[in-house]
């Protein structure tokens, strides 16, 4: 078998699929790209890319495939549909050709396909990104990765032009349980971002001058991706190394949930999240509850110390 670099193939030319298959432009071995709409084409013939009329003709030419398109039943229509994927690599005999979803489907809709087109030689795998559509501009998306090694080791390198991690979570399907897990965050932090401007809002607090400060303090930080270090949910025990941190973090946060509830109280801000993180905060990082507020009134300059380290 040679060397040499063959074409990919891109399918589905969106919002976030016209970025990822833009960069792709530039591979030595060629792209083929397909999208229902000659307008999306059309910017990727110009940078060299080869325009097939089915996802059918584009498995008749590359090797490892590429698919962002909307939902389930579109992947399903150009992975196993009688002009997909499948259908054009058996066309051709051609054995061996991975296709990449990317679209963020239901973990069945990946496990289905991928036994449906191993039956006829394709590989399939499950590779939802993360990042959005500046991340994928910039060549900077996260992809969480679902399938056997062999397959996702040959799309590593393409994959490359678009993003900055890949990493492999399991067999297929597993990539798309990582992306809902991950998204949950995203979205409950989005939610969770709204209440903490009602509360802002209502003390009188510029909301954009805030914003400026929760994006610098974040991309310092990590977010709430810094906790996220633990190989297991499971309760710490005394001699864990993350055990005394992780009490530190719980008694800040009990803390300062508790003066944000006290303040939507003056003000009059309903503040749900805020009291169901304090209620969960500690369980959740798997160290006990404090004792009340007395776990960290109690504490004077030396907890002034430690709020300051904490930002």
């Amino acid at each position: 078998m040679s060397d040499a670099p063959t074409p990919v193939g891109f399918i589905g030319l969106g919002q976030m699929g016209a970025p990822m298959a833009t960069r792709l432009a530039g591979w030595p071995g060629g792209l083929v790209v397909f999208d229902v709409r000659p307008e999306a084409t059309a910017p990727l013939a110009e940078a060299g890319a080869t325009v097939v009329a089915t996802p059918a003709e584009v498995a008749r030419r590359a090797d490892v495939i590429s698919v962002m398109v909307l939902d389930d039943q579109q992947v399903t229509e150009v992975v196993c549909g009688p002009d997909g994927i499948v259908a054009g690599a058996a066309a051709a005999g051609r054995a061996g050709v991975v296709a990449a979803i990317h679209s963020t489907i239901l973990p069945a809709t990946a496990s289905r396909l991928a036994a449906e087109a191993a039956l006829r030689g394709v590989a399939v795998i499950d590779a939802p990104v993360s990042g959005g559509f500046m991340g994928a501009h910039e060549g900077r998306l996260a992809v969480l990765v679902g399938g056997e090694d062999e397959a996702v080791e040959r799309c590593r390198e393409p994959f490359g032009y678009w993003a900055d991690l890949v990493v492999h979570l399991g067999p297929v399907g597993a990539g798309t349980r990582g992306k809902l897990a991950r998204n949950l965050l995203h979205f409950v932090a989005f939610t969770a971002a709204t209440e903490a401007q009602r509360l802002a809002e209502a003390a009188g607090i510029s909301l954009n001058r805030l914003g400026r400060v929760v994006r610098h303090s974040d991309a310092v930080t990590g977010g709430p991706g810094a906790i996220m270090v633990r190989p297991t949910t499971q309760p710490l025990t005394q001699d864990d190394p993350l055990y005394e941190m992780f009490l530190h973090t719980r008694a800040l946060a009990e803390k300062d949930l508790t003066l944000a509830l006290d303040l939507g109280e003056e003000l009059g801000v309903d503040l749900p999240l805020a009291r169901l993180a304090l209620d969960r905060f500690a369980d959740g990082l798997g160290v006990p509850h404090g004792d009340g507020r007395g776990d960290w009134e109690d504490s004077g300059g030396e907890h002034q110390e430690d709020e300051e380290d904490d930002q």
